[in-house]
């Protein structure tokens, strides 16, 4: 009986020692069961707090600080469409607004710059009776689309050979454009009231010239209006105002 107890404790003593030394050998060494059946197995440096698909796939998407989606791949953090949503607008391609009048405008071939001359109006020229010596030039646009008058017309009494100067007083501070059927005026000193002007000649007929969008150049056909059938005397003072709107404007000076 004693020979049988001995026969078990030596058996189990190998046992023992065949568990340690299979233990040793696959690196794992022994463990306390009971500590590994009371918390899950973590590996060494694996975040435990990683999100679940539904919340990497809504993290992916992003968000903005107003709750909106936000492309974070994006430079500029914004969805990628291209579209804007500020309600401000911007130069790209995702712009959704119309743009203002000005802006359409903009973006349109500019417009082309007639002038006003022989062809597309109606000139006369009259003397008055104040103030005195005065005549008064009126244009009237007769085309279809608006026309410019610049600067100032060059006036030349029959043969003449120099230029009336023009008053400087009256220069304007914008073209006068003219639409269809608007006038314009321009006034002429003809003498000196003194009569110290020098050169005096009765004029029987008047070109009036039109000046381009530079000055001195030619902004067209002249006009040749009807002179009263005594004629005009000017002498050496003869002026000219630039065009105006008024009337009374262009018979100031």
């Amino acid at each position: 009986m004693r020979t049988s107890r001995l026969h078990l404790l030596a058996a189990a003593g190998v046992t023992v020692a065949t568990l340690a030394l299979t233990a040793c050998q696959d690196g794992t060494g022994t463990r306390d069961e009971g500590a590994s059946a009371a918390r899950p197995a973590a590996t060494a440096g694996t975040d435990t707090s990683s999100p679940s698909p539904a919340e990497s796939a809504s993290r992916g998407a992003g968000t903005d600080a107003n709750g909106g989606s936000a492309n974070e791949g994006s430079p500029n953090g914004g969805s990628g469409t291209g579209v804007d949503t500020s309600g401000k607008g911007d130069s790209g391609g995702g712009r959704t607004g119309q743009g203002t009048k000005d802006e359409k405008g903009s973006g349109d071939a500019p417009a082309t710059f007639t002038s006003c001359n022989g062809s597309n109006t109606a000139v006369s020229a009259q003397p008055v009776s104040r103030p005195v010596n005065h005549m008064l030039i009126t244009v009237e646009n007769t085309g279809t689309m608006n026309c410019n008058l610049t600067y100032y017309p060059v006036l030349r009494f029959d043969e003449m050979q120099w230029v009336p100067q023009p008053v400087e007083e009256s220069k304007p501070q914008a073209v006068v454009t003219l639409a269809p059927g608007e006038s314009a005026y321009a006034g002429v000193l003809l003498s000196a009231a003194d009569g110290s002007g020098s050169g005096g000649a009765t004029g029987k007929k008047l070109a009036v010239g039109f000046q381009g969008r530079t000055p001195n150049s030619s902004g067209g056909p002249s006009a040749i209006p009807a002179l009263p059938a005594k004629g005009v005397y000017y002498d050496s003072t003869l002026t000219v105002t630039y065009w105006q709107y008024s009337m009374d404007d262009a018979l100031t000076y």
